[in-house]
This record gives structure tokens, C-alpha cells and sequence, in this order.
């Protein structure tokens, strides 16, 4: 890990400029050589060297790996707030709704920010975050074979030589 500080990460307001004079110190350091006083600098940033040889900045150790949101599923006439991890796919979404709605994780869609998306996608990848809005529609090829099945309709019949109509 390599720590690289910042000379200008941010712009000093008038409560800064206030400690700087207050601490008798240039750049608002304190006695302990600190922004803020509690032993952490605040123009301090950590650095680190991926496997492929490209430096970054260090992510925050604790933020998203466990991280709970809360997503808001609209079905059109209701809603349902869903507690899942950050991180999850929206099959795994699918997984949960199925078992609040009632519906097969095969029968339903999902958008977000008006575009469907697909079971691999995971969700923040996708840019959804705590209270973010997801749609779930019913598949319409699959609400119809329903309503034919349970009204006793005729089934649709393909092509093949075992599907043709005999009329006597």
C-alpha cells in the first residue's frame, strides 16, 4: 500500500481559515499535525497497485462488501420494500420477489431506469442504490399461455406433422 498526500484536495472555507489562524499552524494542521485534531489527515489519501500494475485509490475497506439497500418494487397497483445486499444480481431480486409476489423469477421483468435488465446483471453495477425505484412487469407471453390454460381455451399449435386438425 502506498499514501500519497494531496496539497489541494478541496477549498478551505472561512471555518478553516479560522482553525489555521486558531492553531497558529499553516494549512489548518493542528498540534498533532492533523486537519481535525483526531489523529487522521483529512488531505490524506491511500493508494494501492492492482494485479495488472495500475495504481488507485484505495477503496474504503468496509463500504459496499456487506452493505444492506433497500429497494422499492413497483408492481403497477403496489409496492414492496426489498432488503437485499448491494451487491446481488437481479435473479437473486427475482428470487426474493417471487416469493412475496407469488410470481416465478422466469415470469417476471425487471427495469431499471427504463431499460430491462437481464438475471446476471448485479445491481450496482447498474447504478441502483438505497430507495432506488425498480418495475416489475409481468411477461406478457406468459400472462396470455396463463389465461388460456386456466380459461380451458384451445391451445396454440405449431408447425409439424402431428399437429394438424382432423375434421371428420
Amino acid at each position: 500500500m502506498i499514501k500519497l498526500r494531496s496539497k489541494k484536495l478541496f477549498k478551505r472555507s472561512s471555518n478553516s481559515k479560522q482553525n489555521a489562524a486558531s492553531n497558529g499552524a499553516c494549512g489548518g494542521y493542528g498540534n498533532n499535525g492533523t486537519a481535525n485534531g483526531t489523529g487522521t489527515r483529512t488531505g490524506e489519501i491511500e493508494w494501492e497497485v492492482r494485479p495488472g500494475g495500475m495504481l488507485v485509490q484505495k477503496r474504503e475497506s468496509g463500504k459496499g462488501a456487506g452493505e444492506v439497500i433497500t429497494v422499492r418494487v413497483s408492481t403497477g397497483s403496489a409496492w414492496h420494500d426489498i432488503s437485499i445486499g448491494a451487491t446481488s444480481t437481479f435473479g437473486e431480486l427475482k428470487a426474493v420477489l417471487s416469493m412475496v409476489t407469488g410470481l416465478e423469477p422466469k415470469e417476471q421483468r425487471l427495469l431499471f431506469k427504463g431499460k430491462e435488465r437481464e438475471n446476471e446483471d448485479y445491481l450496482h453495477m447498474v447504478g441502483v442504490r438505497d430507495r432506488d425505484k425498480v418495475l416489475l412487469l409481468e411477461d406478457p407471453a406468459l400472462k396470455e399461455r396463463k389465461l388460456r390454460a386456466m380459461a380451458g381455451g384451445p391451445k396454440p399449435m405449431g408447425p409439424g406433422p402431428y399437429n394438424t386438425p382432423i375434421e371428420v
